[in-house]
């Protein structure tokens, strides 16, 4: 059985989605990007099942944490897995090019692919696919909106060593 829970950050609203296996879906509802985002009538509310990742979420927004200690179940391709893990070694307050995650997974080629392993991450700030960006130092591509991207990067860089 999967659970879920919606609540309110200082950023947005946040959906998470899991079960025993871990969290497998993190939705910023900001009202911008392409990301379309709905809770199956399978799914049963259960706030408290997600205590522990709403406080750490919660802390991130405020500035007080920099790396969560949460059960993930992301599921995905194989490829889409090895980009999203080379996402999640990006440390707090630092960005990366497409190019060198794609450098990272094996293929400086495959840039186009790593950009679109990172619009179809289910977890954005559990797995930081806000902390990639385009070669030329502008922000690019976000699936929930560049806004929310940008005061995410800014919210790091300022609470960053």
């Amino acid at each position: 059985m999967k659970f879920y829970t919606r609540f309110k950050t200082v950023f947005c609203e946040v959906i998470l989605v899991g079960d025993d296996n871990g969290l497998c879906n993190l939705h910023l509802n900001t009202g911008e990007g392409k990301r379309h985002f709905e809770i199956s009538e399978d799914w049963k509310r259960n706030d408290e099942f997600f205590s522990k990742e709403i406080r750490q979420i919660k802390e991130y927004f405020e500035g007080k944490r920099t790396s969560f200690s949460i059960k993930t179940n992301p599921a995905g391709s194989e490829f889409q897995k090895r980009v999203w893990q080379a996402l999640a070694e990006i440390p707090y307050g630092e960005v990366r090019s497409y190019k060198d995650i794609a450098k990272t997974v094996g293929n400086s080629k495959a840039c186009r692919a790593v950009g679109m392993a990172n619009s179809k991450n289910p977890l954005p700030l559990i797995i930081p696919c806000h902390r990639v960006i385009g070669a030329d130092g502008k922000l690019t591509g976000f699936a929930q909106g560049l806004d929310i991207k940008e005061k995410l990067l800014k919210l790091e860089e300022k609470n960053h060593g």
